[in-house]
């Protein structure tokens, strides 16, 4: 009785396992998933509009991300796809993030990029990339884009293979919510005076 049971323990361990390593978005058993409020839809459901903002605008003042996720376009819920434009002015930086749902395809349309990321073995895989090139930023790893031109913007567009690939910003994750100052100062091996100065600088302005 007890070696059945250890193999039906072993046995749903197993299975957890499996079901972690295949995570991401549910598979879904229609076509397509209508929000609760709606029952009869068109064309226009399909169809995001909010990047027409893009067209024939001026670099902006600071890096700046549109996003057609499923917060944006719940026509994407259950599709497992999801799209960004990132906008780069130039000398400007996406800080370094993570995406816990998917890995990320970045297409340099315009400018060059500085990008990279860190495995689990902390190594670190660096490129400059021109207009035309892709780069792909594997699932859930810390990485970044740094537009190293002084003079010249940059734009990318990046895709995700979820409609929620969720970000976490490192800086503001470490410095801009309540974790204690003396577990950050601990962390990194610093004092208080420094972690508090970190925390300011990433305050929200008013």
């Amino acid at each position: 009785m007890a070696y059945s049971r250890k193999l039906f323990f072993l046995a749903v361990a197993s299975l957890a396992i499996v079901q972690m390593a295949m995570a991401g978005d549910p598979d879904i058993l229609t076509d397509f998933v209508l929000p609760t409020n709606l029952t009869n839809v068109d064309g226009n459901f399909f169809t995001f509009t909010g990047m027409r903002v893009l067209i024939g605008i001026p670099p902006p003042p600071t890096f700046k991300v549109l996003k057609a996720s499923l917060a944006e376009f719940p026509a994407l819920n259950g599709q497992s796809v999801s799209y960004a434009v990132l906008l780069y002015p130039a000398g400007s930086v996406n800080p370094v993030h993570t995406h816990p749902r998917s890995a990320e395809l970045l297409f340099l349309a315009e400018g060059a990029l500085e990008v990279g990321f860190v495995d689990t073995t902390n190594k670190l895989f660096t490129q400059t990339l021109q207009a035309g090139d892709l780069f792909v930023f594997p699932k859930g790893l810390v990485h970044f884009q740094y537009n190293a031109d002084a003079k010249v913007p940059a734009l990318a567009i990046s895709a995700f293979g979820s409609a929620n690939a969720g970000t976490v910003s490192l800086p503001n994750t470490l410095f801009n919510t309540s974790i204690d100052d003396n577990v950050l100062a601990l962390s990194f091996k610093t004092d208080l005076a420094t972690i508090q100065k970190l925390k300011a600088g990433l305050a929200p302005k008013n």
